[in-house]
């Protein structure tokens, strides 16, 4: 069985690489983009399985691009889940109102990581 592809939009270059680590321990392979814009090309270009986007990214926010995805006949039905260290009250309403399929807060929790986004593949 082919592995699962997941789009990783993430501007920090160390959260990037511990995503990219994560994802080859599970045995995912992993796309990758440093904004918003490049993300959603390479979301139409290439169609992953999920797609694991930052909330605050440089230019256009993970919200906006969201958005913009979730109204994509093409790609619409891609999960996606959020990612951000800005977890106040209320963001996890923001990123689900945006159409993220789901939320998970930085620091990444090593240990669960892969289990927490495998739940969305498997949807």
């Amino acid at each position: 069985m082919a592995s699962k592809t997941i789009l990783v939009i993430e501007d920090n270059k160390l959260n990037m690489k511990l995503v990219r680590s994560l994802l080859a321990i599970g045995k995912y392979r992993a796309l990758e983009a440093e904004d918003a814009e490049r993300g959603i090309q390479l979301a139409r270009e290439k169609h992953p399985d999920l797609i694991l986007m930052d909330i605050q990214l440089p230019g256009m926010d993970g919200l906006t691009a969201t958005r913009i995805l979730k109204t994509d006949s093409a790609v619409k039905d891609i999960a996606i889940v959020a990612l951000t260290s800005h977890a106040m009250d209320g963001d996890d309403k923001k990123a689900l109102d945006a159409g993220c399929d789901g939320y998970v807060t930085k620091p990444i929790d090593t240990k669960n990581f892969l289990d927490t986004i495998g739940q969305f593949l498997k949807k």
